[in-house]
């Protein structure tokens, strides 16, 4: 355990939101862990168990669950967001009508709202009034629920436009089955974490197509050079997609089976619509929605995002995946170093 104990909120008692109350609790700090579904936090507070998401798995005491959110939030000073995308707004509305001092918001989701197209942490700031918010912190990388709630090594990043609240939000969570990096790139860390979920619905309809590893392996590569691409344009430092943020929340979430993005686009590859396939999920799948944003984002910096548009035209224009994926092999030949080349040039102007 890192520093002393302390009581932290977390919103959110999703898989993630859950998983990561375990980390907290396990280095000695209380955790009111927040859900509107008061069934839920019957079961968290009398068995222990959060079956719904992670069935099997026995939660520490010192998590306690909490339905009203005013509750969870009384006295607190240091809250982790673990709501998805589109719950973002209202959330950080209500938390802003409960509050009576300034807290540090450290959320753990990926995306990006389209037409806004804001990044987490900027809707966060646009919601909450200054005088509630010390710091925004955000914390990625590659990180399966499932397998950092069995407690196996699991590493992070951790970033702010604050790294001293980024470095105290290291520091409640580092121990030695959850390491925790710290990185100044902001916008980096959270295109990186938003765009591979994008990259990981692709992979998911490659393999339900049945092209196998090496088409794999060619989405995962190249979808990294589009999210280096739009990322630089935005101002993200290129170093981080080589990162944990970068090709290592991609590797983890196109080849695991844990990923519900992965799984979302494996349906849709053998023949699944849309509709059908969000209903079997049962959890939000971000990278649908996130599609939508980086097709706007990639009009709008003028960056060429072939797979982003792609899967764009499968998931709203009614394309056919195997089509669409034929297409992808068939465009005109280019050098692979040329995307490098363009970035390192954008960064040297």
């Amino acid at each position: 355990m890192q520093g002393k104990s302390e009581e932290v909120a977390v919103i959110g008692a999703g898989s993630w939101g859950t998983a990561l109350a375990m980390v907290l609790a396990d280095n000695g700090h209380t955790v009111r862990l927040w859900s509107h579904n008061q069934d839920q936090i019957k079961e968290i507070n009398q068995f222990h168990t959060n079956t719904k998401y992670l069935p099997e798995i026995v939660l520490p005491k010192l998590i306690i669950g909490y339905a009203s959110l005013s509750e969870a939030l009384a006295g607190i000073h240091t809250v982790i967001l673990a709501v998805p995308t589109k719950a973002i707004r209202e959330v950080i509305g209500k938390m802003a009508g409960v509050l009576d001092e300034p807290v540090t918001i450290a959320h753990v989701s990926k995306g990006i709202e389209p037409d806004t197209l804001l990044r987490i942490s900027e809707m966060i700031k646009q919601e909450m009034p200054p005088k509630l918010l010390e710091a925004v912190v955000v914390l990625s990388g590659p990180s399966h629920a499932e397998e950092v709630s069995l407690r196996h090594p699991t590493t992070v990043t951790v970033t702010s436009e604050d790294m001293a609240a980024a470095e105290k939000i290291q520091d409640l969570f580092i121990n030695h089955n959850f390491r925790v990096y710290t990185n100044p790139d902001i916008v980096g860390v959270e295109i990186g974490g938003a765009l591979k979920n994008i990259i990981a619905l692709a992979a998911g309809i490659s393999d339900g197509l049945g092209y196998g590893d090496n088409a794999k392996a060619a989405l995962i590569t190249r979808g990294l050079a589009e999210i280096a691409r739009l990322g630089t344009k935005m101002g993200a430092n290129p170093l981080t997609f080589s990162g944990l943020a970068g090709i290592g929340d991609l590797i983890v979430t196109c080849t695991s089976v844990h990923s519900r993005n992965w799984r979302a686009g494996n349906q849709l590859g053998k023949g699944k619509t849309l509709e059908e396939v969000l209903d079997n999920m049962g959890m939000v799948v971000e990278g649908v929605r996130t599609t939508k944003a980086a097709h706007q984002l990639a009009q709008k910096y003028e960056v060429k995002m072939p797979i982003t548009n792609a899967l764009y035209g499968i998931l709203f224009a009614g394309k056919n995946a195997k089509d669409a994926v034929d297409e992808l092999m068939s465009r005109g030949k280019t050098h692979e170093m040329e995307d490098l080349v363009n970035v390192l040039d954008e960064r040297m102007l």
